[in-house]
């Protein structure tokens, strides 16, 4: 049996949030992380635990790649760029040939086990009665999904034939404190700046501490394989989900517009950020994947991986805003 210290779990962008996140999760558990960073530095909380290394590297270097996932068992991956104007220009490379690059370094090594986290836009739109099954053929619409999709056919493909084994998780929305774009969005609400689009669009959330029961379990779970949908058991619109979020906050709700006066504004901070060299918050993109309404079958999630949620319901986990 490997007991949390034996077994070495390698995060890479464990500098960014849901890495971060995670990394302080499994450091509490006692568990042997190596922590991949490469421009921004880690946190020093996170580098103090007794059972935690660092190492940089970067993903575009094949050859730094090897050091990082030398020793280790498990493998999940964060790491890429957001934030950035024109995704479009870079997410082929930063999403596709990156993870292309770590997954080559973890076959040479033959770790066992190498987990991607993804998201259900990947199959494009999606509903309660047509959910996201686990489809590796769909043509989303987004640059995002459109990349995140082909990482997921290179980790599939890859590892078939091979000891390693290939698990994907495909998360819903993560909310709760400490989650970057629900802070955003709690900022933009006390300043009577949120705002979105009129169409309703259906989606599915995951609470911060199931995100990490479930990502923990899919490390730590033997004979996990495939694909896994993780999300709670109620379907809410994107349009509820922010005035439910504004009245714990104490803000008003947000502002219904049209979807061009959106798209507007994410054109606007594009290029604010492409002529000062800053970073963009909201882009075309964003939107493009925001409007697309998905739901997973969560049915895998439930049976192999985390069988009772926190927080089963938007409403059980309102008080996590």
């Amino acid at each position: 049996m490997i007991t949390p210290v034996s077994r070495k779990i390698l995060i890479t962008g464990a500098a960014g949030n849901l890495g971060g996140l995670l990394a302080r999760h499994l450091a509490g558990g006692g568990h042997h992380l190596r922590l991949m960073y490469h421009k921004r530095q880690l946190p020093r909380d996170l580098t103090e635990g007794p059972h935690v290394e660092t190492i940089r590297a970067d993903l575009a270097d094949p050859a730094s790649l090897l050091p990082a996932v030398k020793g280790v068992t498990t493998a999940v991956h964060f790491a890429g760029v957001l934030f950035a104007p024109r995704p479009e220009r870079f997410l082929p490379e930063t999403n596709t040939r990156w993870f292309a690059n770590l997954l080559d370094a973890c076959l040479q090594e033959q770790l066992a086990r190498v987990i991607l986290i993804s998201f259900p836009h990947v199959e494009g739109p999606t509903s309660i009665d047509h959910p996201a099954t686990g489809r590796l053929d769909a043509t989303p619409i987004s640059v995002h999904a459109r990349t995140r999709l082909e990482e997921e056919r290179l980790l599939m493909h890859g590892t078939a034939g091979t000891t390693t084994v290939p698990v994907i998780l495909r998360l819903g929305m993560v909310y709760g404190r400490g989650i970057l774009m629900i802070d955003a969005a709690r900022w933009l609400s006390k300043h009577h700046m949120l705002a979105v689009w009129k169409e309703p669009t259906w989606f599915q959330l995951i609470s911060t501490i199931d995100y990490l029961r479930a990502t923990e379990a899919a490390i730590l779970k033997p004979n996990i394989e495939g694909i896994y949908h993780v999300g709670d058991e109620q379907p809410v619109t994107l349009q509820n989900f922010l005035q439910k979020a504004s009245k714990i906050w104490g803000c008003s709700p947000p502002k219904r517009l049209p979807v061009w006066m959106i798209f507007a504004a994410a054109w606007l901070c594009e290029l604010f950020a492409m002529l000062t060299g800053s970073r963009s918050p909201l882009t075309r993109d964003f939107i493009r994947i925001g409007q697309v309404s998905h739901w997973g079958d969560t049915s895998r999630f439930r049976s192999e991986l985390l069988s009772h949620l926190e927080y089963p319901t938007l409403e059980s986990g309102l008080a996590t805003l």
